[in-house]
């Protein structure tokens, strides 16, 4: 996932546009997989608890759309360093709607990690940056809100929740779109993110849940907060504003400090 953030900077469309054509390379690329994989029997796949189906899905798609927005909008750093608040928001959710009470660890870490995003988001109210943190802010929350739902349902397949996460993208997109046109050189970056890289990502994030709650795949995302400006720095030479340094510092610190602890737990 950390490279969809530099593609999407290597685009001049408008975030809308981009998650248009996102969402149809997706739906696209995972059901030729669903078809590769079960020929006719292509629409078994898409058999289940619907309404949780096209739920999550819907959080997906939408948490996509905001996604790109956010890119668009603000430093890469300060979207992934404000996407690493997922736990917070997956352990709410997890209590909110099963009742699932978090360690004293996830209340410790998010504490430290609201300081964090203090002091990224505080420091830009006012300016265009502070939009595209708020953009940040919905995603991480629809992120999140997707991880928990699935981890409750392991049997669900995560391809075809992908697809039609592809569908909602699109079609939300659609809605608000100016323009649709693009140029050779943007189709093959969306051809290649859309037909692989996004696709893929999210796929393995819903098997992950299959075997962990929402809030620790979230955690997970660390790499992904890490490498991300990495990417965009080494390409692009976006560096962020001191103030991202200072809570990114305190959120991948309070994240690497949880997930050892964590780790040495179940062991």
């Amino acid at each position: 996932m950390s490279l969809e953030s530099l593609f999407i900077k290597l685009t001049s469309i408008s975030s809308l546009t981009f998650a248009f054509y996102v969402g149809i390379f997706m739906f696209v690329s995972l059901n030729s997989f669903l078809f590769i994989q079960h020929k006719h029997k292509i629409l078994t796949v898409y058999q289940g608890n619907l309404k949780v189906m096209l739920f999550t899905a819907f959080l997906f798609g939408t948490s996509n759309i905001f996604f790109i927005s956010a890119i668009k909008t603000t430093t890469v750093a300060n979207v992934v360093l404000i996407l690493a608040a997922a736990p917070i928001f997956a352990s709410i959710f997890a209590y909110l709607f099963y009742k699932e009470k978090s360690g004293k660890n996830i209340y410790i870490a998010s504490f430290f990690i609201f300081i964090g995003l203090l002091f990224i988001v505080g420091s830009q109210i006012g300016s265009g940056d502070f939009l595209g943190n708020i953009y940040a802010l919905v995603c991480a929350s629809f992120f999140s809100c997707a991880f928990v739902i699935l981890s409750k349902h392991p049997k669900l397949n995560r391809f075809s929740i992908a697809a039609i996460a592809g569908v909602f993208s699109m079609i939300g997109s659609s809605l608000f779109v100016q323009s649709l046109q693009i140029d050779i050189s943007t189709l093959l970056i969306l051809l290649l993110m859309g037909m692989f890289i996004s696709p893929v990502s999210r796929v393995l994030m819903g098997i992950g849940t299959k075997t962990l709650p929402g809030s620790e795949v979230s955690l997970l995302m660390i790499i992904e907060t890490v490498m991300a400006p990495i990417w965009v720095w080494i390409f692009l030479k976006e560096v962020p504003a001191s103030n991202t340094f200072i809570g990114g510092a305190i959120i991948l610190v309070t994240l690497l400090i949880n997930s050892v602890y964590l780790l040495k737990r179940k062991h």
